[in-house]
């Protein structure tokens, strides 16, 4: 009798340790799922930025070719890829805003038009 009596009590430790494991190896596996997808949705967003800023720079270099071949180029809105270029001229003043998925990006390039040399890049720069 003293015998049944001490294997269902130990059977009842084995329950509560099994339980108190399984706790403890859900809670990991959960904070390690939140840490990924964490990571991952940083990642994405990144790398869209990336394109947007090259999508950017496309822009800003066909806002110089187009003011090179006709100064009195004002803008235009290109596709590039999977994302546009919005590119706008100002008293020289390239200014292209590349957009991919929900990432923007800009671009200004500032020139100059000398009669000697022809257009000439003073400055180049990402904006906010």
């Amino acid at each position: 009798m003293k015998k049944n009596h001490l294997f269902r009590l130990q059977a009842g430790q084995a329950l509560v340790t099994l339980l108190f494991f399984m706790i403890i190896s859900i809670t990991i596996i959960t904070a390690t799922a939140v840490i990924l997808y964490t990571n991952i949705s940083a990642v994405g967003s990144q790398e869209q930025g990336i394109y947007a800023y090259y999508i950017a720079e496309s822009g800003a270099e066909e806002g110089l070719l187009q003011l090179i071949r006709n100064p009195s180029f004002g803008g235009e809105t290109i596709s590039v890829g999977s994302g546009t270029a919005t590119i706008s001229v100002t008293n020289g003043i390239i200014t292209s805003t590349g957009k991919y998925n929900t990432a923007i990006r800009k671009i200004q390039v500032q020139t100059a038009y000398d009669l000697q040399n022809g257009l000439q890049v003073l400055s180049w720069k990402e904006i906010n």
